[in-house]
């Protein structure tokens, strides 16, 4: 060891999304881009749910119906789209609403993001979900399909399905939910860097890499 070498921060980063919001997913990839480039901090990841829809029925919603629910009309969601979609092509993302024909509760799926943390396997699930979503156009709250994105992920398919056909964890994705209001957080992604900073949006990577600098100090002050 090199006894000179200063001292690397340990930073923990608490990432609030919900895994079918596509800002979530920009967000997310940015943030892994911008960790990726400071070797010279230590970063412990833990995945925060929020419900973004908290009354959508456990089997989802026609993706028509959403769309009208949600921004008034088709139109006002495809120009939505198109925008979001030419962000998600700078950052290697392919974002193909076309092909979602349902709107799932996100439930289950951060259960599973849950689940899979106990095996150090929280950062690909969380990626894997993002891309049977938002490219493939899978229903991330259908049981068949999440068991197939946790078999990918290294995950023993018959234990998940045990695992989604109960309710473990369902009261700990609520009772996460209930604390990001209660912090003022009432838009994702959100980043709480050290406990102390934070920062909601698809944030650009400079802006993020300054606010891991202000926690970086912090961390080695106290």
């Amino acid at each position: 060891m090199n006894i000179l070498s200063p001292p690397k921060a340990r930073l923990s980063i608490e990432i609030v999304l919900d895994l079918i919001c596509p800002w979530c997913y920009l967000g997310v990839r940015r943030l892994m881009r911008t960790l990726r480039r400071r070797p010279d901090l230590m970063f412990d990841l833990t995945w925060r749910p929020f419900l973004l829809n908290p009354d959508m029925p456990r089997l989802g919603m026609a993706r028509p119906d959403y769309v009208v629910r949600k921004f008034g009309g088709e139109d006002r969601a495809k120009r939505l789209y198109a925008s979001i979609a030419e962000v998600g092509r700078t950052e290697g993302i392919a974002f193909r609403f076309d092909r979602i024909g349902r709107t799932p509760s996100s439930i289950d799926a951060h259960r599973l993001v849950r689940l899979a943390a106990r095996f150090g396997r929280a950062d690909s699930m969380i990626e894997a979900l993002f891309s049977a979503h938002f490219t493939d156009g899978h229903d991330i709250g259908e049981h068949g399909v999440l068991i197939a994105v946790a078999a990918a992920c290294g995950l023993d398919p018959l234990s998940v399905r045990d695992y989604l056909l109960g309710d473990q964890d369902l009261e700990a994705v609520h009772t996460d939910n209930l604390r990001a209001h209660r912090l003022g957080i009432n838009g994702v992604p959100c980043f709480v860097v050290g406990g102390r900073h934070a920062i909601a949006g698809a944030q650009e990577p400079e802006v993020i890499e300054r606010l891991l600098d202000v926690a970086a100090l912090d961390s080695l002050e106290y």
